[in-house]
């Protein structure tokens, strides 16, 4: 599939010849465990860590006051039906904010298949969130009216022409977009490319990395968490790379909410037409008044929860082809009595692998870094969940974060009634690890990647907690939103009676400090192919690559088995 299939083939052609005319042959899963490898900061390359400022033209709206802007399309649960998403009317920001009516534009999307006419519309809902806070001083928030209209009865891999808006008035009309469907589900059939980045923001380094994934021509992108970082900034529009070392006094947690705006609309040329799935990251959180959290992520995204069975927008699941992803909430109950684990359990147990054969889940926090950022943060998460992502035998995990949360007296700076967390300055980078479980080499666990370098503000992480003087102080680990600590020093292994390694873990295969991002090429039901992409690299070429390999007569999984 895919709309450039010709360019898509050639560039493949181009990164598999460019390694192995330096490399040789590419490496597959199975050769492995691999040997760890650590590739130390290229300090000739730092990017632009700086915001785009609201003058540039990119985050700038263009038309009238409700005029469609802000467009995206995400998938539903299979093929055949994709949501499409859109703004009408301005934010307005300040101490005397008036909603708008949702009601007052319709939400309408007509379309067709690509040069044939537009003759289908399909209707569908309308929302505003506020941004509001119990403070004397601070900015409150109103969004423009969001709209969310699902499309059915689509054919697969099929390029569809739409365009959004109120057709009562022609002013109110968006341009003419185009998006492709997802091949049908079964074993012989995936999208040609699918781009993973996590940790974006919006940023120079963030442009580059567009830029290198546009040139990518994926078929769908993956945002792991932590996407606009509006809550770096006060309520006033005043921004610090390190919220808590610039703002050690606020009350709240501030957020200035028009860098979302500005965030979609700069991405709008990709995700119009490229399909965009998200799963939150701890930069969502975004507290405000009556203990209220997540109202941006959860308002301006549409998700397939409903047609995925679940009732969060935190955690769903979808079909890409052959593939079957579940995106997991990582900062919502993850334990074995809660919502999110019964329903993961009754996903899991429903997919069939002679439709399906790939499943790969994703979430924001990742369990194996081997950063000192945020050092086994996620550790209740792998504890609750990790056996039963074993047992059905998942493939492949996408992480992103790599950013420390470290509690100090300084650096307690959100409070909302009861509600405490600290974010300090964040960090991010680049891991692949051999196939483990529990911490150990196992031919059968997943392959965990992080790929929390997308382009933000924020520093990338240059330290390991396997280095002298870096290992953590226990304490200083728990997830300070979710709570709990599991993190205990190692029962056995090399790092038996240790809280951290010595050396890099054996679990830990490639690390690297650099911004960029990943693309996915599944092949057939048991190889896909792993580029991982540096900023700083022609997007020709590759900083990391590797055949994923499944071995379904080796790894017997505990499906349902189909018939």
């Amino acid at each position: 599939m895919g709309r450039f299939p010709f360019a898509v083939l050639f560039l493949s052609s181009l990164f598999v010849l460019r390694f192995c005319s330096v490399h040789g042959r590419i490496p597959t899963t199975v050769e492995g465990p691999f040997k760890p490898v650590t590739v130390l900061l290229d300090k000739s390359f730092r990017g632009k860590a700086q915001d785009l400022p609201e003058t540039d033209p990119r985050v700038q709206k263009n038309g009238g006051q409700f005029v469609p802007e802000q467009i995206s399309v995400s998938l539903s649960a299979d093929y055949d039906s994709v949501w499409i998403s859109w703004i009408t009317g301005d934010f307005q920001i300040g101490d005397a904010i008036r909603p708008l009516d949702p009601e007052k534009v319709a939400s309408i999307v007509t379309y067709g298949k690509f040069l044939m006419p537009m003759k289908n519309q399909a209707k569908g809902y309308s929302l505003i969130y506020n941004q509001l806070y119990p403070f004397e001083g601070l900015k409150n928030y109103t969004s423009g009216i969001i709209h969310h209209v699902r499309l059915t009865g689509l054919e697969p891999d099929t390029l569809y022409q739409y365009q959004c808006g109120d057709p009562s008035a022609a002013e109110e009309i968006s341009d003419i977009h185009y998006f492709r469907t997802m091949p049908v589900s079964g074993p012989k059939s995936y999208p040609n490319r699918i781009a993973l980045v996590g940790d974006l923001g919006l940023t120079y380094n963030t442009t580059s990395t567009v830029d290198h994934i546009l040139k990518n021509h994926p078929d769908l992108v993956l945002l792991i968490g932590d996407v606009s970082y509006a809550n770096l900034y006060l309520t006033n529009g005043t921004g610090s790379d390190c919220y808590s070392c610039s703002f050690p006094h606020t009350p709240i947690h501030e957020t200035y909410q028009p860098r979302w705006d500005y965030w979609g609309r700069y991405m709008e040329p990709l995700i119009s037409e490229v399909p965009l799935m998200v799963v939150e990251g701890n930069h969502e959180i975004e507290p405000q008044a009556e203990n209220r959290t997540f109202a941006a992520y959860s308002s301006r995204f549409a998700f397939p929860s409903n047609e995925s069975n679940s009732s969060s927008t935190f955690y769903y699941s979808f079909n890409a082809g052959g593939i079957h992803f579940i995106m997991l909430g990582a900062y919502i109950s993850y334990d074995r009595s809660g919502d999110q684990y019964k329903w993961l359990e009754q996903d899991l147990a429903k997919v069939n692998r002679k439709v399906t054969p790939w499943l790969v889940a994703t979430w924001h926090p990742p369990w194996y870094s081997t950063y000192t950022s945020h050092y086994r943060e996620a550790e209740c998460m792998r504890v609750a969940m990790e056996d039963l992502l074993y047992k059905y035998k998942v493939d492949l995990v996408f992480n992103g974060h790599v950013c420390p949360l470290f509690v100090s007296a300084a650096h307690v700076i959100l409070f909302v009634h009861n509600l405490t967390i600290s974010i300090h300055d964040q960090v991010h980078a680049y891991e692949r690890s051999n196939r483990v479980y529990n911490y150990t080499l196992d031919p059968c666990g997943p392959v965990y990647i992080t790929v929390g370098d997308g382009g933000n503000r924020e520093k990338m992480a240059i330290e390991h907690a396997d280095e002298p003087g870096n290992c953590p102080d226990p304490s200083s680990t728990p997830d300070e939103y979710m709570g709990g600590f599991c993190a205990f020093n190692f029962t056995s292994g090399p790092a038996k009676g240790k809280f951290c390694w010595d050396q890099q873990p054996d679990y830990s295969a490639y690390r690297e400090s650099s911004f960029g991002h990943g693309i996915l090429e599944v092949k057939n039901e048991t190889h896909a192919l792993w580029t991982w992409h540096r900023n700083q690299d022609s997007y020709r070429s590759v900083g990391d690559i590797i055949y994923i390999v499944r071995q379904p007569d080796v790894c017997l999984n505990e499906m349902k088995v189909h018939t």
